[in-house]
């Protein structure tokens, strides 16, 4: 197979993993704050949860959006390496380094796919670039 198969959708390709990962993150912020859908594992939040879910449902909701993308897929990022080694590492009764024993797995991946938008940007179906190009 060529690979610039798909090199013209590349730009393209980017906005829609930015509007997924800004909708993931934008969901687990509603679960913690609004309990929709109602969670066990969400009934009663810690004040940090909160704040988690208040930073996801804000930042999520702007990644999702296309706007301050950048900032907001690096805020992002670091709050789940926070995530990761606050609150999965040293999950009681797991080794501490297995992702797939602590559930941290999702934790992970959420922020290196930020810490990769924060380098690549948007992608050009965003207000970020709409607004780049307006002016």
């Amino acid at each position: 197979m060529n690979e610039n198969f798909l090199a013209a959708w590349r730009p393209r390709i980017l906005s829609v993993f930015r509007f997924i990962t800004g909708l993931l993150l934008f969901q687990y912020g509603v679960a913690k704050l609004f309990k929709i859908p109602v969670l066990p594992y969400f009934a009663n939040i810690p004040p940090l949860t909160f704040t988690a879910g208040t930073i996801e449902l804000i930042l999520g909701g702007l990644l999702m959006i296309g706007l301050f993308s950048r900032l907001s897929a690096f805020v992002l990022s670091g709050e789940m390496a926070f995530a990761y080694f606050i609150g999965h590492m040293f999950k009681t009764g797991a080794p501490v380094w297995h992702p797939l024993n602590n559930g941290g797995t999702a934790a992970i991946l959420f922020c290196f796919a930020c810490l990769y938008l924060a380098s690549a940007g948007p992608g050009p179906w965003s207000l970020d670039a709409s607004m780049r190009n307006k002016t």
